[in-house]
C-alpha cells in the first residue's frame, strides 16, 4: 500500500512534466510528429471521419493533455489502472517519434537517443505493471476462473444427487 502511494506519483511525474513541456513548445513537437503521422494516417486520411483531428499540432496537444490528465490521476491514485493504460498508449508514439535512434547517423547522438528509447521502454514496463496491479485484490480473471470451478462443482454435485 505504501509502496503504491509512493511509486505512482514518481512514475506519473515524468508524464506530467513532459506534457507541460509539450504544451510550452507545441510547434516543435508537432514538427517532429508530422512524419510519423503522415506515414500512419496518410494512406487512410480520406476514409477517416472529418471531425477526427489529423493535424500534428492538435494531436500533439491531445497527447499532452492525456499525459497531464492521466499522470495526475495516477499520481493521486484515482483510476490508476486506467490512467496507466492511457499513459502506456501515449508513450508508444512519443518513443517512436522522439527517440528513433535507428534513423540517426552520428554515433554520439544515436547512443543518446538509444538511452532515451530504452528509458521509455522501462517506463512502459512500469505502466503495464501498474495497469494490471489490483492492489492486493484477486484479479477479475482469477475470480472468474474460481467461480467457474465452483459452478462446475455445484453442477457435478447436483447431477449426483438426482441419480439417487
Amino acid at each position: 500500500m505504501l509502496i503504491r502511494r509512493l511509486a505512482r506519483p514518481m512514475l506519473a511525474a515524468v508524464f506530467i512534466y513532459g506534457g507541460i513541456g509539450v504544451l510550452r513548445d507545441t510547434p516543435s513537437h508537432a514538427k517532429a510528429a508530422a512524419p510519423l503521422l503522415e506515414k500512419t494516417t496518410g494512406p487512410i486520411k480520406d476514409s477517416l471521419p472529418e471531425r477526427l483531428p489529423t493535424d500534428p499540432e492538435t494531436l500533439v496537444r491531445i497527447d499532452a493533455a492525456v499525459k497531464i490528465g492521466a499522470g495526475t490521476l495516477l499520481a493521486l491514485g484515482k483510476f490508476p489502472r486506467l490512467a496507466a493504460l492511457l499513459l502506456a498508449g501515449s508513450i508508444v508514439p512519443t518513443t517512436l517519434v522522439g527517440h528513433a535512434f535507428w534513423e540517426i547517423d552520428d554515433p554520439e547522438k544515436r547512443a543518446d537517443q538509444q538511452v532515451h528509447f530504452i528509458k521509455n521502454i522501462g517506463l512502459l514496463g512500469g505502466l503495464l505493471i501498474t495497469a494490471v496491479d489490483t492492489g492486493g485484490k484477486p484479479s477479475v480473471g482469477y475470480r472468474a476462473k474460481r467461480r467457474a470451478h465452483e459452478v462446475a462443482a455445484q453442477t457435478k454435485r447436483a447431477g449426483k444427487v438426482k441419480k439417487k
